[in-house]
């Protein structure tokens, strides 16, 4: 058994130097120390066959073998990868003389322009921005807003809905609920943030960036409003911009108005944006509705609002004259990178 081993060891020996890659060694491993059909493993299975006195010597000398050869691999195996990395090394020279490659600049989504210049101007004026729950209740996003339970506005074809009473919110007008639920006149907020109607199309997208604000407080009048919103638009788009404040109807303020400027697109001559008009709707707005007051627990006999919303990518397509609200969210590089 012993003259054995030290057979197999020297023919081991032989086949490990003749080697010449990883996968010849591998081959040499498996055929010698395979556990399955290695031939020092298979001979270790025969130690139960000699006399019992001769065991312990054999054994020893068996796993000497086995642990030396094992190392042997190992080395050589070390010894191919460093001849192939040096190999590499020597063919790929890195000339230090070369000049460097700039770290390509990132920079701010421009929706994400927009909304922070959008906040910046009304901190401005005396506003504080907050933030509510994307996921939102029924009774907040509509109910609490004066919708009527048959309301278009509630039907699936609009609204995502997460279940019976929750919704994926449709404006950020909750938040105004919520913040007068729990804070008395008087109130100045803004409330930005994404959400979701079933809508898509070169104007509309299924989710977008939003901005409402509210003012509430005695003795506002729908003059306030006009002031306010004349101002910030000017502030965004030019002093020169024309705007113009048309009636409208939205459940939760009484009167109502939207507001339109010439459209940026096209400077009033007509576009697919604006649809042949000149103008485009920026924004809608309106007294604090009084049931909406009530519903928060304010007297509408001591004080009254105004509320507003506006959709960041619409202010965003127009101040840098966009006709694809898609193209911000199609990640293309070219597009974001002159924003930087």
């Amino acid at each position: 058994m012993k003259e054995m081993l030290i057979r197999l060891q020297q023919e081991a020996d032989k086949d490990l130097a003749a080697c010449a890659s990883e996968d010849d060694i591998f081959a040499v491993k498996v055929r010698y120390l395979g556990r399955k059909e290695g031939r020092i493993t298979m001979l270790l299975r025969e130690l139960g066959k000699i006399p019992q006195e001769e065991r312990p010597a054999v054994g020893k000398l068996a796993n000497e073998i086995k642990e030396n050869l094992e190392q042997r691999v190992a080395q050589a195996q070390s010894t191919i990868h460093e001849k192939r990395k040096r190999d590499y090394l020597a063919q790929e020279k890195t000339d230090v003389t070369l000049p460097g490659r700039k770290a390509r600049r990132g920079g701010l989504h421009p929706v994400t322009l927009v909304l922070d210049e959008v906040i910046e101007i009304f901190l401005t004026m005396g506003f504080e921005a907050v933030e509510g729950p994307e996921a939102e209740l029924d009774w907040y996003n509509f109910g609490s807003l004066n919708f009527p339970n048959e309301h278009p506005a509630r039907d699936m074809h609009d609204t995502f809905y997460l279940g019976k009473e929750m919704l994926l919110r449709t404006h950020t007008s909750p938040v105004q609920i919520r913040t007068m639920e729990k804070q008395a006149p008087p109130v100045r907020i803004v409330a930005p943030g994404k959400v979701y109607r079933c809508d898509s199309d070169i104007s509309h997208t299924p989710m977008f960036h939003q901005l409402e604000g509210l003012m509430v407080e005695e003795g506002i009048s729908f003059s306030d409003l006009k002031g306010v919103l004349t101002h910030f638009l000017h502030r965004v788009f030019g002093e020169e911009t024309p705007i113009r404040f048309r009636p409208s109807f939205f459940p939760f303020t009484e009167p109502s108005a939207e507001v339109d400027i010439r459209c940026a697109v096209c400077r009033g001559k007509g576009c697919r944006v604006c649809s042949q008009s000149g103008w485009l709707e920026i924004l809608g707005s309106g007294m604090v509705h009084p049931e909406v007051l009530r519903i928060v627990k304010y007297d509408p006999e001591q004080v009254s609002g105004f509320a507003f919303g506006m959709g960041i990518e619409r202010i965003a397509m127009l101040k840098f004259g966009i006709d694809d609200i898609r193209l911000f969210y199609e990640n293309d590089q070219r597009f974001l990178e002159q924003f930087q």
